[in-house]
């Protein structure tokens, strides 16, 4: 790779690697969100927030679905709705149920986690779930649900995978819940629609404020039973909203605009690892990279000077001493990419 200095840009490049979280909304979102029509929401009365929900539902080709403040939220209403104090779920051990949730679920609703071995891609064996599942014993909790994500770390599990594990819960009389944080990312990546991938689990959380792009929110679905069950939940953990339609206008604008759109991202993260790989002190695994995320591998000792180095021209990463994640998302373009490339190219050389 030849590099031919900063590309001019408008403006001081503002870069924003950490996450795709901090996406900002676009105009035309902004747009929707302006002129939603609202209600009252805990009355059932918003019609903008019901529209999302019946439209996520059918996305995901479950019966109903509820809006929520946040993907943790979602989770935590979920696990507390399908069990019971002293019930126990079983869960990846890299997922972020078990690592990321503030260990809502057992804080606050007596739930125990059980933890499954993963591999690099976030990959649980049937046969590990199968082994973790209790006896019926009463020196030993009730496993109740089986708990899944997709993407894990940018990794996708298709439907197969997902159905394999599924298929050894429900013998046992496991639920399955899936964190679709970023489903749509895993959807778009495998070419088929998000209902086929978690055909076979009972509710799934699907995140709008990730690669979706939207300012907050999350819509939790499943049988309609399941919902009344969460919508009680949510009131309980405090979400209860209100005139949250103008929030949820955004989610239906990105429901309709910005999931085909994953598929840049997606390029986007390919490009930006193959030319990191190029740079001869920072290593990228480019087989690793599915979806929207580079893992990064730095020399020692150097993650923090980088980091005020690209800080000090407007490129924000995150956290790491060696391994670094770069998060590719809505607000990261082909010339982002090259810039970012060639700053740490500059570090280093």
């Amino acid at each position: 790779m030849v590099y031919h200095g900063p590309i001019q840009r408008d403006k001081m490049a503002h870069i924003d690697m950490r996450s795709d979280t901090v996406t900002q909304p676009t105009r035309a979102m902004r747009d929707a969100m302006a002129n939603a029509e609202v209600g009252d929401d805990v009355y059932g009365d918003d019609p903008t927030v019901n529209s999302l929900q019946e439209r996520a539902a059918q996305l995901l080709g479950k019966e109903a679905g509820l809006f929520v403040a946040s993907g943790t939220q979602s989770n935590l209403v979920a696990l507390l709705s399908h069990c019971q104090r002293g019930d126990e779920l079983l869960v990846g051990d890299c997922f972020h149920i078990h690592q990321y949730e503030a260990g809502g679920a057992s804080v606050l609703g007596g739930v125990m986690m059980g933890a499954l071995e993963t591999d690099h891609r976030g990959v649980i064996q049937p046969s590990d779930v199968a082994a973790a599942i209790k006896p019926d014993d009463l020196h030993c909790p009730i496993s109740r649900l089986l708990c899944l994500e997709n993407t894990v770390y940018g990794h996708v599990h298709d439907a197969e995978h997902i159905n394999s594990l599924a298929s050894v819960a429900k013998a046992r009389e496991l639920l399955v819940h899936l964190d679709g944080a970023r489903l749509m990312n895993a959807a778009v990546k495998l070419g088929v629609p998000a209902r086929i991938i978690v055909k076979a689990v009972d509710s799934v959380s699907l995140c709008l404020s990730k690669g979706l792009g939207t300012p907050a929110g999350s819509v939790l679905v499943g049988s309609k039973p399941f919902i009344e069950r969460a919508r009680r939940i949510r009131k309980l953990v405090g979400g209860g909203m209100r005139q949250v339609g103008i929030i949820a206008a955004a989610g239906l604008h990105a429901l309709d605009y910005h999931i085909q759109r994953l598929a840049v991202d997606h390029t986007n993260a390919l490009r930006l690892a193959d030319q990191l790989n190029r740079i001869g002190k920072v290593e990228v695994n480019e087989g690793q990279v599915e979806t929207n995320m580079v893992f990064m591998k730095l020399p020692d000792g150097s993650a923090e000077p980088l980091r005020k180095y690209l800080s000090e021209r407007g490129i924000l990463l995150g956290g790491g001493e060696r391994n670094i994640r770069l998060v590719t998302h809505l607000d990261i373009d082909a010339d982002a990419v090259d810039q970012l490339a060639i700053e740490i190219n500059n570090f280093f050389g």
